[in-house]
């Protein structure tokens, strides 16, 4: 049963599942559109803490939505999916929106280090928790995305614990079910070339936008296409050019 891949649209109920940096709120423009299909959406608010916690958080939505289940991540959210679809019978699929996708033992930092990314982006408290500086938000992490609501992501961000950056991944979800993948080409939190290495590395069906690590929100419709077809659903009314197509 864990293996079981897809099951009709309004049976599927979707979580998303957000990044460092950002929270639920910011699926805002997808949510509308997977409810506007037919799905029972849960938008999770991860703590960001540690990674166990935030998998925990995620294994609960996946209960408290009492049915199968696909799980979406972005960034470091793919990290949690991961880890928390595991071994659980009511995940149907997994869709990875310019995500990190770990093997066992693999962590965020061995793809990417705060120190490779540009130089005074992050801002630590005491506690180690790190913000994006306000100032540099929109164009290392939503470049394509207007100024206004840039403004508004940095400033409702939520703050990321630097040490998750070293925790480990364990067994992976991708080695069980069927996987999609969303690369955002102009990525700068996350290089592109390592995008299409999860993509490949897990023979996701995959899609590539010229686009921002921001991709669901810049493009919004391309990305709740790629969920629609992940859970079985079909096209979004007037949206094109948006199917995605298995890798090589």
């Amino acid at each position: 049963m864990g293996t079981t891949t897809n099951a009709t649209s309004t049976n599927t109920t979707i979580i998303l599942v957000h990044g460092g940096w950002a929270d639920g709120s910011s699926w805002g423009k997808v949510i509308t559109t997977l409810k506007n299909a037919g799905h029972r959406v849960i938008a999770v608010q991860l703590p960001l803490h540690n990674s166990a916690d935030d998998i925990a958080t995620v294994k609960r939505a996946i209960e408290l939505a009492g049915g199968p289940v696909l799980l979406v991540g972005h960034s470091y959210g793919g990290f949690v999916i991961t880890n928390a679809g595991s071994n659980n019978p009511n995940v149907t699929g997994l869709v990875y929106v310019a995500a990190f996708a770990p093997d066992e033992g693999q962590s965020l930092g061995t793809f990417v280090t705060p120190d490779k990314l540009p130089p005074g982006i992050l801002i630590a408290d005491s506690a180690g928790l790190t913000y994006i500086n306000p100032d540099m938000f929109h164009d290392a992490f939503a470049q394509d995305v207007n100024t206004t609501e840039a403004d508004i992501m940095a400033i409702a961000q939520k703050p990321f614990n630097q040490s998750i950056f070293g925790e480990p991944s364990g067994p992976p979800a991708w080695k069980q079910l069927k996987t999609w993948y969303q690369v955002s080409d102009s990525d700068h939190m996350i290089p592109p070339d390592t995008q299409r290495m999860f993509a490949q590395r897990m023979n996701a069906t995959t899609i590539s936008i010229d686009t921002s690590h921001a991709s669901y929100v810049a493009h919004p419709d391309e990305i709740a296409q790629l969920i629609l077809d992940a859970a079985g659903g079909g096209a979004i009314t007037g949206a094109a050019g948006t199917t995605p197509a298995p890798t090589s």
